[in-house]
């Protein structure tokens, strides 16, 4: 699919369990770690997760909030071909509890176990700067 739009790229996401956050570490290295993606949420360019206040990537992200998402879709969900997708962004540290409720599901409540109550909790917003996919011999820049 020549062209994908924000639109398409969402649809598409949307049967991608997990994805890679990579953030830069204090010392310059790239660090990266899984994340659940929610795939009930149509993405528009923001991703939203969760994570322990006291995790390496909050501190991580307290140091230098530009990350790295990756994604990849396995060829049974795509019509025979992988979607790779890179996303270029911005991260910000939410710790407001009003704004958790948006966001969660109850699939978070096996890692996290008092809900949006769990002390220390932390959402992380990565806003998108630049998207980039291949799907097979199709590849291209999502333009946001």
């Amino acid at each position: 699919m020549a062209g994908m739009t924000l639109e398409d790229l969402s649809g598409k996401m949307s049967k991608i369990d997990f994805g890679m956050l990579s953030t830069r570490t204090e010392a310059g290295a790239i660090a990266s770690r899984p994340m659940s993606n929610n795939g009930e949420v149509a993405y528009r360019g923001d991703s939203f997760f969760f994570s322990d206040g006291d995790a390496r990537t909050v501190s991580d992200i307290e140091g230098d909030a530009r990350v790295g998402l990756t994604f990849t879709g396995s060829t049974g969900l795509l019509g025979g071909r992988p979607l790779f997708i890179s996303v270029e962004g911005e991260a910000e540290l939410i710790r407001d509890k009003s704004q958790f409720a948006a966001h969660w599901t109850k699939d978070l409540d096996a890692w996290f176990e008092q809900g949006i109550d769990t002390p220390g909790l932390v959402m992380i917003h990565v806003h998108a700067n630049r998207i980039h996919y291949w799907n097979g011999k199709d590849e291209g820049e999502v333009a946001l």
